[in-house]
């Protein structure tokens, strides 16, 4: 071996990221992020749904160590992306804490979900795509959430009940996170928050489709408040819920401003109601 090859092969080699650090600092987080890979994850109807996830791998690094193994996340990522759940975000978790020697772990996975839905009177068909991640973290208080932004529309109902004729409505998103301690779909989010709006938002329509959204809408007034306090209700009546977060923001169509509400709650067995 040349002295050049020697050379070469000892940079190769070097574990550089292992060395001590005297700076005494620790990072709180250190990482991938933003990184795109094809993942699979549960469907109600279809069983399994190929999307692609943007993906945020995250440990603490403990202030001897000089650098993190970035690699290490990926090779993590590849072992689970065909089948990406709570419980494998759970299992990423803890193989990351033992392969990077962490003590914290932190993980989120943002990707496109898409759900199959048909007009309300035509049945045309159309798919219609929500955002969802998956998050998860360990250390000081472990915890796995899902969250889910449904667009939605709603009708005011002040405008409904002083005009003489129609009522402003808007183009609403919901964004729903939960906390789980059982099986909870990712559609049945969905409907819950869908079933709670003045109408939920379809991609295919004709036209005694639109009468039907329009006049669904014009019966069903919502203000945001009255949505939050809906989805609310609903969320604390499933037992897998332990914790919620609920945020609604509509584009106003009479105003120069968005209208915003947030309602969070988390199951305590001390309380009165059973959340605090």
């Amino acid at each position: 071996m040349t002295a050049k090859q020697s050379r070469a092969s000892s940079l190769v080699l070097a574990d550089v990221q292992s060395r001590s650090d005297d700076r005494s600092l620790a990072i709180d987080w250190v990482g991938v992020k933003g990184l795109s890979y094809p993942i699979t994850v549960l469907d109600r109807v279809q069983g399994t749904q190929a999307t692609v996830g943007s993906v945020t791998m995250l440990v603490r690094l403990p202030q001897e160590q000089k650098g993190t193994h970035m690699s290490r996340f990926v090779q993590i990522l590849e072992e689970h992306h065909t089948e990406i759940t709570l419980s494998s975000v759970q299992a990423m978790l803890q193989e990351m804490q033992q392969r990077l020697g962490s003590e914290r772990a932190r993980i989120e996975v943002v990707f496109p979900y898409f759900i199959t839905k048909e007009a309300p009177v035509s049945r045309a068909r159309g798919l219609v795509g929500y955002n969802v991640q998956l998050a998860g973290r360990t250390g000081i208080q472990d915890r796995l959430e899902l969250r889910v932004e449904v667009p939605v529309t709603t009708l005011c109902p002040c405008s409904k009940e002083i005009s003489e004729v129609g009522a402003h409505n808007q183009r609403g998103t919901v964004t729903v996170l939960v906390r789980l301690r059982g099986m909870l779909w990712l559609e049945q989010l969905v409907e819950t928050v869908e079933r709670c709006a003045s109408c939920e938002v379809y991609s295919v329509l004709k036209r005694p489709d639109e009468k039907y959204v329009t006049e669904r809408a014009y019966r069903h007034p919502v203000f945001v408040e009255d949505l939050l306090r809906e989805i609310a209700a609903e969320l604390m009546q499933r037992d897998v819920v332990e914790h919620f977060v609920i945020e609604v923001e509509t584009s106003e169509s009479i105003h120069d401003h968005n209208a915003y509400g947030y309602v969070s709650r988390t199951r305590d067995d001390t309380s009165p109601t059973g959340w605090s």
